[in-house]
């Protein structure tokens, strides 16, 4: 006969306060808040999907076949089901993991995100790390001497970067550095595996042309920000009656403030930071999800489009968690405000 031991009541004890953290019921809240966006974008998608005229039937047979056929290629697809219960069956496999299959290739949607979903992932992180890297420190600069010549130029470098659209800016950005300079490719992607540095160049031109406007926007709200603190806060007045040096007072005081609305703008603006890889790797010729999301519309593959925007909500929802987490990381007011 054996005996289980019993429990280490000194296991029970970390794992209770673990689980009783204010950071991890921060964590649970936000999760259980967005399982019904989730829900809710996913349900919006099928809706309007469901009021699109056409069909992938019609698609994949071609504009030649008679209705005999393509009733007949519905019944095989479930396109003649109620559209309730289309949904309710892609959400109970999706729940387990599987999003379906592509009606015209008829290849699972998951083995086909996972790939893609690599080339876009890192297309918006390399996006995303030029234009804060270099929004950060520009902004610190124009703060530190307002309206002096480095403000100023970062002023009219921001009203312009706003003014084009990035798409506009990545067809100049082809026409420039591709075509005239050669400098870089115009289409095509290398992935990691052949080089790092083979990979950074294919993917030189379309990160610039998302990371440029997010860098004037970056750069303007910031400098706003950090202006308005150093000139009307009584803890910037304060820390100078202090003597501390002013670069200390604008890195340390200043900056960290500002730094929640930063923090909240990129999280904002996440979901059209992904948005713009629709169009950017249409331009470019990227394998990434935005352009398998477009090639389904066109083929009115409606359950590729249900799994491409579903990721999306997702990846939006996750960049939300982290801002909230970063809050509570920059302030424990928010952390154990959360009970």
């Amino acid at each position: 006969m054996t005996t289980t031991a019993p429990p280490d009541p000194r296991e029970s004890r970390v794992l209770s306060r673990v689980l009783g953290s204010p950071s991890v019921r921060l964590i649970g809240k936000r999760v259980l808040m967005a399982v019904p966006i989730i829900l809710g974008v996913s349900i919006l998608t099928f809706w309007v999907l469901s009021l699109i005229p056409g069909n992938a039937a019609q698609q994949v047979l071609g504009p030649d076949a008679t209705a005999a056929q393509v009733r007949a290629l519905e019944q095989e697809l479930g396109l003649d089901q109620p559209a309730v219960t289309r949904y309710l069956d892609w959400l109970g496999g999706a729940v387990q993991g599987d999003l379906g299959n592509s009606l015209i290739s008829g290849q699972p949607v998951s083995g086909e995100l996972g790939s893609r979903l690599a080339v876009t992932g890192e297309l918006v992180g390399l996006a995303f790390v030029i234009s804060i890297g270099l929004a950060v420190p520009v902004a610190l600069l124009a703060a530190y001497k307002p309206n002096r010549l480095v403000d100023r130029i970062s002023m009219v470098v921001s009203i312009t970067g706003l003014s084009v659209a990035n798409y506009v800016l990545a067809l100049l950005l082809v026409l420039v550095f591709a075509v005239q300079m050669t400098v870089f490719p115009a289409i095509g992607f290398v992935p990691l595996s052949e080089g790092v540095g083979a990979n950074l160049h294919s993917l030189a031109l379309p990160a610039a042309a998302i990371a440029f406007p997010l860098f004037c926007f970056y750069t303007r709200f910031l400098r706003g920000d950090l202006v308005d603190q150093m000139q009307g806060e009584d803890y910037i007045v304060t820390a100078r009656a202090k003597g501390i040096g002013p670069w200390r007072v604008l890195l340390r005081h200043a900056f960290r403030n500002s730094s929640f609305g930063l923090i909240t703008v990129v999280g904002l603006n996440l979901g059209t930071l992904i948005g713009s890889t629709v169009i950017i790797e249409q331009i470019f010729a990227l394998p990434g999800i935005g352009q398998l999301l477009l090639q389904a519309i066109n083929t009115r593959d409606f359950i590729v489009v249900q799994a491409c925007v579903v990721v999306f909500a997702i990846i939006a929802v996750l960049a939300n968690l982290v801002a909230d987490l970063l809050y509570a990381v920059l302030d424990p007011r928010i952390r154990y405000g959360s009970r």
